[in-house]
């Protein structure tokens, strides 16, 4: 059962269920932002209950729900069935994959209104899995990563995915890039752009949806993980 974590100012963050691809099995995170006007700004849902809604609208009342990728939509038809006056946003790709979800708006490379000022994004292109959007808050200084970075603990996976996860980095002793997503990066002009705003944001928290939060230091581990890219 997800239950909503502080993690700075006006910003907490929810573990999620296990979910399962290829028979890979992940874990998931959340986070949710309150913005000036009291609104919430709902990053990358895990599946949603009546304990954790209960928990949520008692910050306020759930205005976003953003995809930050075309692979990290499984439980946002939920979320908007439990609000549907929130306005669901769409990554590039996100509506082509993702055909059972009810998109309201596409996350671009220019500012976007409900959230202009608080939080910044960034656009990773140039991949051929997935064009990821990166979020910024300034307040708490958090940077948000879906899939881009990873890191699962020892043992989590076993058997013949124990080897390919290795292989691919994402059981290696810092969380990283994993393999795949750094080949898919075909246009490694696009995708520098986008890293040049990620690195140029005050980080000073990290959180990823597949691996453990990082509370100091935000912007020296972005940096480290993507030195490959620089």
């Amino acid at each position: 059962m997800a239950t909503l974590e502080h993690f700075g100012d006006d910003i907490w963050i929810a573990a999620g269920p296990v979910v399962t691809s290829a028979g890979f099995r992940f874990p998931t995170r959340m986070a949710v932002i309150r913005l000036a006007g009291g609104k919430l700004f709902v990053w990358s849902p895990v599946a949603v209950s009546p304990e954790l809604c209960a928990e949520i609208n008692a910050l306020g009342e759930v205005e976003c729900l953003v995809a930050p990728n075309s692979l990290h939509y499984v439980f946002l038809q939920g979320w908007k069935a439990a609000y549907p006056k929130a306005i669901v946003y769409a990554a590039p790709g996100s509506r082509e994959r993702a055909k059972n979800v009810t998109f309201d708006a596409d996350l671009g490379d220019t500012p976007t209104e409900a959230w202009a000022g608080e939080i910044d994004h960034a656009l990773m292109r140039g991949n051929l899995i997935t064009t990821e959007v990166v979020f910024f808050h300034r307040k708490s200084g958090t940077v948000l990563f879906a899939d881009l970075i990873q890191h699962f603990r020892p043992g989590w996976f076993t058997g013949w995915r124990a080897l390919i996860a290795r292989m691919d980095g994402m059981t290696g002793a810092l969380p990283q890039v994993p393999r795949k997503f750094r080949t898919a990066f075909i246009d490694r002009k696009a995708a520098r752009t986008g890293l040049a705003r990620i690195l140029a944001w005050p980080a000073r928290q990290v959180v990823m949806a597949h691996a453990e939060p990082v509370r100091e230091g935000g912007q020296a581990f972005i940096a480290r993980a993507f030195a490959w890219l620089r």
